[in-house]
C-alpha cells in the first residue's frame, strides 16, 4: 500500500494535537476539513462534502473533505462555536512562493465558546466569561475572565454547601466554557447546573494545571506581582490554583499576548448582595423567564446606556449590588447630580452614544486579530475623549470627579494612529493600501513607483541619453528580457563599458545596467514590497499601541461607569423615579412604590403604587392574602426589585424609600416539575425552602409564595405555618419576609406571633363580579374569591354554577364525600333548549346585580347587554 501524501502526513500529525477540535487547516485561499471533521462540519454548516484520493492506489478509501474561503471563515467559525465545538486554525507559517518543498503549517489558536474575541461571535452589551474551579475537601476557588476585554475576577469559597454557593457565582456570571479539577469535575451538581441551566462547555483541566507552585508562578507572572499577598491572595490558596489553571489553559489555546490580562478583582464574602440562580430568574434580572429576552427585564427597563461598554458594567453592577452603603451612596450622590443638571446630562449622552467599544478594540490589538479599521475605530473613540472631559468639568460629586480624573484623552494614541493609517482603510492587511501619505519614506517611493512607472521609466531614458550622447536610445520590455536598453548600431561605439550586451538583432543591440536591474526589481517587486512592509509597518503599530493597554482600559473603564450613571439619571428622571436613603438599618420603608417593569410594559392604564414597612421588629413578616391575579406576586417582586436597585445605587420607582441593607434576596415564586431530575413541583418547592431557610440571616429579604400549595391541605398550611413560625422566631431567624398565601387561617398569627402582620389585596366585590383594586392594606382578606376569579378566566358558566351548588354544601358543613354528583340527566334538563339557556343567563346575572351600587354608565351598559343577550337569544 502506498503511504500517504506528505501534505496528508502533516495535517493528521497536527490533527492528533487537537483531537477535541475541529482543524480548520489552511490550503490556499481555504481552510479545509477532512474526514470525522468534514463531515460534522459539512452538516452543521450546510457545506457540499467532496473527497480527496486517500493514497496513490486505485480502490483505496476516499477522505471526505470540504472548506470555506479563509477570508470569510469568521462567520463559519461563528456558527461552529454557538453550537458548542472547539475549532482549531492551522495556518502556513511560510510564505508558499519561497517555501522548498511542503509548506510549514502550526495550529496559531484554538477558538472555544470562552475564548472568543471576534466582534462578529459577541454579543456587544454581555461579557463572555471563562471559568476554572479548583475544589478540595474544605475550600474551592473559582475564577472568570473575559479575555475580549480584560477583566478578570476571582473569590474564595469555605465553609459548609460549599456546592450551593459555586452555583451562586456561576448563576452570577455565566460562564460560556468552564475548565474544572478532578475534584470539581466529580461535583455533579455543579456539573450539571453548568451544562444543562447555562448551558456552557465543561473541560477537564486535569490536576496539573491546579499545582500550587505552577499555578503560582503562572499567577504572579501574568499580574507581574511578587507575592500573592501583593494581589491580596494571601492564604486564598485554591483561588490562586483556580487562575493558575485558568491562565494555563488559555496560553495553551490562544498562543497569543496575554498582556491587556494585568488587573485581578480579587472579592470576599460581604462585598456583594449575595443572589442565587433561583433569584435571579424569578425576578428577571436580565432576561425575562419566558422567553429569555431582555426586554421585559429589569435590565431591559434600566439600560439607556449608550456604549458596549457601558451596556456590559451596567450589566456586572445589577449582577453584583453593593452592600456598603458608603459605596452605595457614591453612585447615588453622581445619579442625582447628573438628574438635578439636565442640559449637561442631555450633552454627555448624546457625546458617548456610539462610542466605539475601546476595551474590546483594545484586547483584540494587544490580541494581534486587530485590522487598520480597528485602529481607526479606537482614534474615533479617542477623537471624542477631550470633548467628554470638557464636558465634565465642574461636576460636584467625588465619583463623577474620580471619573474625569481618569478620563485620559489619549491624544498620543490618536495622533499616532492618525498619522500612520489612512481614513478609510481596506478590510484586509493583505491588501495593503492603509499607510498614510508621508509615514514613511519608503513606502512613498514604492507607491510612486506603483503609481507612475512609465514615468520613472521615462525619466531613465532621458537620463542616460544625456549621459551617453545616444540620441537614439530607448528603454523597453519584454516578459523574456524584463527591461533593457536598445542602442541602433550606428551608436555601438558611444556605447558606455558599464553597459551589459544582452540580445543582438539585426539593426540594434539590447543591454542592461546594474542599475536597470534595480529599477527592474524595483517596479516589479514593488507590489510585493509595499504589501509587506505595510503589514510590518501595521504590526510595529499594533505593537506601540498594545504598550498603552493599560491607559486605555482605564479610559474605558470610566468611561463605562460614566454610561451607566447617564443611564440611572436618564431613567430616573424619565418615570420619576426617587433617590433612596441606604444604610445599616433594618428597616424598608417604601413609600407608593412601584413594580419597575410592569409600569414600563403598561400600555393602557396607571400602576397603582404601594406603600411598604418591614423591618427586623414588629414588622418583621408580612402575611399578603388576596385572590390570584390580584397582584400579590407583582406587589413582592415589586419590593425586592426596589431593594436591589437602591443597593446597585440607582434610583427607584417610590415617592421616597429608605432601605436597610439587604444581605441577600430570596425568593420561592411559583414552580414547575424538574421532570429531567424527577421532582416534582412540591419537591422542587420544598429543596428551594430548605435552601433558604438554612443560608438567610436576620439581614435577608425572603420573598415566598403560597409555600405549601403542593400537597394536602392540612399538610400544605402545617408546613406554611411552621416555616412562617421559623421565619418570624428573633432566635431563629428574624428576617424580613413577605410571605403570600391562601390559607387563610393563617391570617390568626398576627395575634399570636410579635412581628407578624396582615394585609391583603383590596377588592371590589359586585354580586359575583370582583374588581382587583391592586391596593395592599392591613388586615386578611375575608374571602379566597376563587370562583369569582375563575369566571373572569372564562371558565364556562354551567361549571361556575355548579362550584357555587358545592361550596354552599360544603360551607354548610357537609362532608366533601356527602355533595352528590351532577347527574347526566340534570345536565340534560338544563339543555332544553337555546331561549331557555339565554333566559337562564340574563335571570342569573340580574341577580347578581348590586342596584345600590352602581353608577348611571354601568346601569345603561348592562341595560345595552341584556338587551342584546335577550334579541340574539
Amino acid at each position: 500500500m502506498s503511504a500517504e501524501t506528505p501534505m496528508m502526513q502533516q495535517y493528521k500529525t497536527i490533527k492528533e494535537q487537537v483531537s477535541d477540535c475541529i482543524l480548520f487547516f489552511r490550503l490556499g485561499d481555504f481552510y479545509e476539513m477532512f474526514g470525522d471533521d468534514a463531515r460534522l462540519a459539512s452538516r452543521e454548516l450546510d457545506l457540499t462534502l467532496t473527497s480527496r484520493d486517500r493514497s496513490a492506489e486505485n480502490g483505496e478509501e476516499r477522505m471526505p473533505m470540504c472548506g470555506v474561503p479563509y477570508h470569510s471563515s469568521e462567520a463559519y467559525i461563528a456558527r461552529l462555536i454557538s453550537r458548542g465545538y472547539k475549532v482549531a486554525v492551522c495556518e502556513q507559517t511560510e510564505d508558499p512562493a519561497l517555501a522548498k518543498g511542503l509548506v510549514k503549517r502550526d495550529i496559531i489558536r484554538i477558538i472555544t465558546p470562552g475564548t472568543v474575541i471576534d466582534a462578529s461571535m459577541l454579543e456587544d452589551g454581555k461579557n463572555n466569561f471563562i471559568c476554572a474551579i479548583y475544589e478540595e475537601s474544605s475550600a474551592a476557588g473559582i475564577c472568570f475572565a473575559d479575555i475580549s476585554t480584560g477583566q478578570v475576577y476571582a473569590t474564595l469559597l469555605t465553609g459548609e454547601d460549599l456546592s450551593q454557593r459555586l452555583l451562586n457565582e456561576l448563576g452570577r456570571f455565566v460562564p460560556s466554557e468552564a475548565v474544572l479539577s478532578e475534584k470539581a469535575r466529580l461535583n455533579a451538581q455543579v456539573c450539571a447546573f453548568l451544562q444543562d441551566r447555562l448551558g456552557c462547555l465543561v473541560e477537564l483541566g486535569g490536576e496539573g494545571r491546579f499545582d500550587y507552585d505552577t499555578a503560582k508562578k503562572c499567577v504572579l507572572e501574568q499580574f507581574q506581582a511578587e507575592s500573592p499577598a501583593a494581589l491580596g491572595l494571601d492564604g486564598a490558596d485554591a483561588a490562586i490554583r483556580a487562575l493558575g489553571g485558568l491562565f494555563s489553559y488559555l496560553k495553551e489555546t490562544q498562543k497569543a499576548d496575554l498582556s491587556h490580562i494585568r488587573t485581578l478583582d480579587f472579592y470576599e464574602k460581604g462585598r456583594f448582595m449575595e443572589l442565587d440562580f433561583t433569584a435571579r430568574r424569578n425576578l428577571e434580572l436580565t432576561q425575562t423567564l419566558r422567553s429569555q429576552e431582555k426586554r421585559g427585564s429589569l435590565l431591559g427597563v434600566l439600560d439607556k446606556t449608550g456604549t458596549a461598554m457601558g451596556g456590559r458594567m451596567l450589566r456586572a453592577w445589577l449582577e453584583k449590588p453593593l452592600l456598603s452603603p458608603a459605596a452605595i451612596g457614591r453612585r447615588l450622590n453622581a445619579v442625582d447630580e447628573l438628574v438635578r443638571d439636565p442640559m449637561r446630562h442631555g450633552e454627555l449622552a448624546l457625546t458617548i452614544r456610539g462610542l466605539p467599544d475601546m476595551e474590546r478594540l483594545i484586547g483584540r490589538i494587544v490580541y494581534g486579530t486587530a485590522n487598520c479599521r480597528d485602529l481607526r475605530a479606537l482614534e474615533q473613540a479617542i477623537a471624542i475623549l477631550p470633548r467628554v472631559k470638557e464636558q465634565m468639568k465642574g461636576l460636584a460629586c467625588n465619583l463623577l470627579k474620580e471619573i474625569t480624573s481618569c478620563i485620559d484623552t489619549l491624544e498620543d494614541i490618536g495622533a499616532l494612529i492618525n498619522r500612520a493609517v489612512v481614513d478609510e482603510p481596506p478590510f484586509s492587511l493583505r491588501e495593503g493600501g492603509f499607510i498614510r501619505l508621508g509615514y514613511h519614506a519608503e513606502v512613498d517611493r514604492l507607491r510612486a513607483i506603483m503609481t507612475d512607472g512609465r514615468g520613472t521609466v521615462a525619466a531613465m531614458e532621458a537620463a542616460e541619453r544625456e549621459k551617453t550622447g545616444v540620441r537614439t536610445l530607448k528603454v523597453g520590455y519584454n516578459k523574456v528580457f524584463g527591461y533593457y536598453i536598445e542602442v541602433s548600431r550606428s551608436y555601438l561605439g558611444q556605447v558606455p563599458d558599464t553597459y551589459i550586451r544582452k540580445q543582438t538583432l539585426s539593426n540594434c543591440e539590447r543591454y542592461i545596467t546594474q542599475e536597470l536591474k534595480e529599477m527592474e526589481s524595483t517596479i516589479l517587486g514593488a507590489q510585493e514590497r509595499i504589501t509587506g512592509l505595510e503589514y510590518e509597518l501595521f504590526c510595529a503599530l499594533r505593537e506601540q499601541i498594545s504598550g498603552q493597554v493599560h491607559r486605555v482600559q482605564r479610559t474605558a473603564s470610566a468611561v463605562a461607569q460614566l454610561d451607566v450613571l447617564l443611564s440611572f439619571a436618564e431613567v430616573a428622571r424619565k418615570n420619576g423615579y426617587c433617590m433612596p436613603t441606604v444604610d445599616y438599618s433594618d428597616l424598608i420603608d417604601i413609600r407608593e412604590g412601584r413594580h419597575p417593569v410592569v409600569e414600563h410594559m403598561l400600555s393602557d392604564g396607571l400602576f397603582v403604587p404601594n406603600d411598604t414597612q418591614i423591618d427586623c421588629g414588629d414588622n418583621c413578616v408580612a402575611i399578603i392574602t388576596g385572590p390570584n391575579m390580584a397582584g400579590k406576586s407583582t406587589y413582592m417582586r415589586q419590593v425586592a426589585l426596589i431593594v436591589l436597585m437602591a443597593q446597585v445605587g440607582s434610583f427607584v420607582p417610590a415617592k421616597s424609600a429608605r432601605i436597610g441593607v439587604v444581605d441577600r434576596i430570596f425568593t420561592r415564586i411559583g414552580a414547575s416539575d424538574d421532570l429531567a431530575s424527577g421532582q416534582s413541583t412540591f419537591m422542587v418547592e420544598m429543596t428551594e425552602v430548605a435552601d433558604i431557610l438554612k443560608n438567610a440571616t436576620h439581614a435577608s429579604l425572603l420573598i415566598l409564595d403560597e409555600i405549601g400549595r403542593g400537597t394536602s391541605t392540612f399538610d400544605g398550611m402545617s408546613i406554611a405555618r411552621a416555616v412562617l413560625e421559623y421565619t418570624a422566631d428573633k432566635k431563629l431567624l428574624g428576617a424580613k419576609t413577605l410571605f403570600a398565601t391562601h390559607y387563610h387561617e393563617l391570617t390568626e398569627l398576627e395575634e399570636q406571633l410579635i412581628g407578624v402582620k396582615n394585609y391583603n389585596i383590596a377588592v371590589k366585590k359586585r354580586g359575583d363580579d370582583i374588581i382587583f383594586l391592586r391596593k395592599i392594606v392591613r388586615g386578611g382578606a375575608d374571602d379566597s374569591y376563587g370562583i369569582e376569579v375563575a369566571k373572569l378566566a372564562g371558565v364556562p358558566q354551567k361549571v361556575i354554577l355548579r362550584a357555587k351548588t358545592v361550596l354552599e354544601a360544603l360551607e354548610a358543613g357537609a362532608p366533601v364525600g356527602a355533595v352528590k354528583a351532577c347527574k347526566a340527566e340534570e345536565k340534560q334538563e338544563s339543555q332544553v333548549s337555546m331561549l331557555d339557556r339565554s333566559a337562564n343567563e340574563i335571570t342569573e346575572q340580574l341577580k347578581t346585580v348590586d342596584v345600590n351600587t352602581l353608577t348611571p354608565i354601568e346601569a345603561l351598559n348592562l341595560l345595552y347587554t341584556l338587551h342584546n343577550k335577550a334579541k340574539n337569544g
